[in-house]
């Protein structure tokens, strides 16, 4: 479990308050005839039960006529139960017919993204709780973990869902991701707020977490190459790890800038001392305040998927970077280590598999020329091309 963020009871009624509007703002823009029907997909029942009666609620708040529900598919779809096909779950289909008009369906459960269930949902929202996913792919089968390696490998939930929330402290939940056709209909940027609601309380002890990278840093700057002199920007710095090595690399005449969204992170960074390797400036890593082609080479270690719309991200580093500047795509874990971490298997169309990521480079003005993954990092290192269409 992560750490208990920030102080009080308050502020973690308003954190989950926040969410939950959040949640309702999405739900309210769904024009359809007929009822709309909404299900928040778990591992775990708990926390998505507790949150689907919030949210319906909310709705209510706001002269919604909500239905209330909770399934567990589990019997119907693994051991063998009523005829599979569409909606013929009976304790689903049943209860899909009770509505009419405009009223809202929200149902919470366990599988509801399962093939069976093609078509059902007018949105989608996964419950991650990293403490109900299986530690290991049990063997499918008539067992639950068996049920739940199986369903995840297949229907790859979390990256499937429109909205992901996060619940590993049922507390402070956090929206992890949501589509970005849905943000848009929202009409607000909700990718600030949540990112700072997710790193902000872990700040403090994230070097505690992952104590033992200090050495993948020191080794993926060297990879990028930047040379004495030269300008190096690491966005999405956290709490500073690459810095030291970067100042190393540039030498006194070079210039090393550090930069993140999050307040506590960069605070971290000067309580570690990292502010005398590098200027730190707090802004947003997809709208940088610097000039086009200012940086020689662009640091970025597990940026992309934190990105709403990883390919702006990565227009805007193209931006700042000189022509034949150089970026390095970091992370001190595998993808098939990543994807453990929150149950998944890696697939060939992951973001940061070789084939999507080196379209999205090639798209946004860089050339992929170096692609490792595994057994102890992911690195992935572009030239900038003077191509694509970097971001204004």
């Amino acid at each position: 479990m992560p750490e208990t963020p920030l102080a009080g009871v308050a502020e973690r009624a308003a954190r989950r308050a926040q969410v939950i509007d959040a949640l309702a703002d999405a739900v309210g823009t769904i024009a359809r005839p007929g009822p709309v029907r909404v299900a928040l997909d778990a591992l775990g029942h708990d926390g998505a039960h507790s949150l689907a009666d919030d949210l319906a609620a909310a709705l209510s708040d706001r002269r919604r006529r909500c239905l209330r529900a909770s399934v567990d598919a589990f019997d119907d779809l693994f051991r063998g139960g009523p005829a599979r096909g569409g909606l013929a779950r009976p304790a689903v289909a049943a209860w899909l017919r009770r509505a009419a008009g405009d009223e809202v369906l929200v149902l919470d459960g366990s599988f509801l993204q399962h093939a069976a269930f093609a078509g059902a949902w007018d949105l989608v929202i996964f419950v991650r709780d990293d403490a109900a996913v299986p530690a290991r792919a049990a063997p499918p089968g008539l067992d639950r973990d068996g049920a739940v390696a199986r369903y995840l490998a297949e229907a790859d939930p979390e990256a499937a869902a429109d909205v992901v929330v996060d619940l590993s402290d049922p507390g402070w939940p956090v929206i992890r991701r949501i589509d970005p056709a849905v943000a848009d209909r929202v009409g607000r940027d909700l990718h600030r707020a949540e990112t700072l609601a997710f790193f902000a309380p872990r700040a403090a002890s994230w070097e505690d977490r992952f104590p033992d990278d200090e050495v993948a840093y020191a080794t993926a700057v060297a990879d990028l190459g930047v040379r004495a002199g030269q300008t190096a920007f690491d966005v999405a710095c956290g709490t500073g790890r690459a810095l030291p090595h970067l100042r190393r690399a540039v030498g006194p005449a070079g210039t090393v800038v550090g930069i993140d969204l999050t307040p506590e992170m960069l605070a971290t960074a000067r309580r570690h001392g990292r502010h005398a390797d590098a200027a730190l400036v707090l802004t947003d890593a997809r709208r940088l305040p610097v000039r086009d082609g200012s940086a020689d080479a662009v640091f970025a270690a597990g940026l992309l998927p934190h990105l709403p719309r990883p390919a702006e991200g990565l227009s805007e580093l193209a931006r700042v970077a000189r022509p034949g500047g150089v970026l390095c795509l970091f992370h001190p874990s595998s993808r098939v280590a990543l994807a453990a971490r929150h149950g998944r298997s890696v697939r060939d169309t992951d973001l940061l598999a070789r084939p999507t990521l080196r379209r999205l480079l090639e798209a946004t003005g860089w050339s992929l020329e170096n692609y490792e993954d595994g057994p102890d990092r992911l690195l992935a290192i572009a030239i900038r091309t003077g191509e694509g269409a970097p971001g204004k």
